[in-house]
């Protein structure tokens, strides 16, 4: 009887399990206050919303940046996260298309596609910024204030124009790095689309850091910036404007081409 409801019923879990998904033995049970993530999670990929859920709740950061993110999908994402791990997250949203290609929809009504920040804490005065110069697709950067490790902080979340467009990517990092310079403390998280040491980043190293201090630019191309892409560039970032960095994971991931990355930061 009980396999036969069960059968009825369906899974109980978005990855098809009946009886939930396991985190890791190291894996937090509650957001950890002074982390923040920036993760790309690729669009069109297979969707798994479950399995990008399990990867957040891995660990457990106070604040998500995600990139190529569908609004249908990271409602799904906060839901799983509360409801599979107890992690209750705030969502502000950044879309900067509305395209059914992308994210599906009615055609009446197609799937909003660009930003989104997760936050444990409240989120005021979000801005969501079309780029004037998109490139091959519309890009933007949203901002967000929130609390990080129970401090009151600006953080910001991009995604620059696709490679092999590093004018593009120039004007829109120095219409990004405008606004940031305007806060005295800073983060900004995103997939730049640019090695650490590409022209177009000048602009964003001029007013912030690395979460990892071993990344910097480097006028001959040896630095020492761990990977963040299957094709092993470094093109996702951590900039932190005035704030400390304890430490960076970078972590690959099977539901995406692009690594999680997210840094412990001190922010007294």
């Amino acid at each position: 009887m009980a396999v036969a409801c069960m059968v009825l019923v369906g899974p109980s879990t978005p990855s098809g399990d009946l009886f939930g998904r396991s985190l890791p033995a190291a894996a937090v049970r509650d957001v950890v206050p002074n982390r923040v993530m920036t993760w790309n999670i690729c669009n069109p990929c297979d969707e798994n919303n479950g399995g990008r859920a399990a990867e957040i709740a891995t660990y457990a950061p106070q604040v998500v940046g995600m990139q190529e993110a569908c609004v249908r999908d990271v409602e799904k994402i906060r839901d799983y996260l509360e409801s599979l791990y107890g992690l209750v997250y705030h969502v502000e949203y950044g879309s900067v298309l509305r395209n059914r290609s992308r994210c599906g929809g009615w055609p009446w009504s197609p799937g909003g596609f660009g930003q989104a920040i997760l936050s444990a804490a409240p989120m005021t005065d979000r801005v969501n910024v079309e780029y004037p110069n998109g490139g091959s697709e519309d890009r933007g950067y949203m901002a967000v204030t929130t609390k990080v490790g129970g401090q009151s902080v600006r953080v910001f979340n991009t995604h620059l124009a696709q490679r092999r467009q590093e004018e593009v990517r120039a004007d829109q990092v120095g219409v990004l790095a405008k606004e940031v310079a305007r806060h005295d403390r800073a983060i900004v998280l995103g997939d730049f689309n640019a090695v650490s040491d590409a022209p177009e980043l000048t602009d964003m190293w001029a007013q912030a850091a690395d979460a990892d201090p071993q990344c910097q630019p480097s006028p001959t191309g040896t630095g020492t910036c761990e990977t963040t892409t299957d094709w092993d560039s470094k093109f996702d970032y951590v900039f932190l404007r005035d704030i400390a960095p304890l430490n960076q994971g970078v972590h690959p991931s099977q539901y995406s081409d692009h690594h999680l990355v997210h840094a412990d930061l001190d922010l007294t």
